[in-house]
């Protein structure tokens, strides 16, 4: 088994806030978490790179698109160098206008971090891959009423 990441909580945070920014539909704060050079992969398979072009690149996104809302839950943080990191977490969906998870839309997060100095991390890559479990129907179920289990009661 390997140990968890010594600063478990920092990286923890920074995909919270990835989340929170991706909520509030704001490119700027969810670009604020990565690196200069760091890259996003969405769940379509788009691929953004550097923060600067991941901010405008997601305002262009989020002001032509209603984005579903994240829940997630992080599964495991390691290390894998020194000052390099990897979060993996399961996350469902909210499509707009509606207040349950649509399990078409679950996916894997995977967060690769870096440790910039002084324990200042950022996301170097963050890549969004479907979870779709064809042939393991249970497993898809368990997943989202795991998730269902983070919605705030309505």
């Amino acid at each position: 088994m390997t140990a968890a990441h010594p600063h478990d909580a920092q990286i923890r945070a920074l995909y919270h806030q990835f989340l929170d920014g991706w909520n509030r539909r704001s490119g700027a704060s969810v670009a604020a978490g990565f690196a200069d050079d760091g890259d996003i992969i969405g769940f379509d398979g788009s691929h953004h790179r550097g923060r600067l072009s991941i901010a405008a690149d997601l305002r262009a996104i989020f002001g032509s698109h209603q984005t579903p809302a994240y829940v997630g839950i992080v599964r495991s943080v390691r290390p894998i160098a020194p000052g390099v990191a990897v979060l993996l977490a399961h996350a469902g969906m909210i499509p707009p206008g509606e207040s349950d998870l649509d399990p078409d839309l679950h996916t894997v997060h995977t967060l690769v971090a870096v440790d910039e100095g002084g324990g200042r991390w950022r996301i170097s890559l963050f890549q969004s891959t479907p979870a779709a479990y064809h042939g393991f129907p249970e497993e898809r179920e368990a997943l989202t009423e795991e998730l269902r289990g983070l919605l705030a009661p309505q």
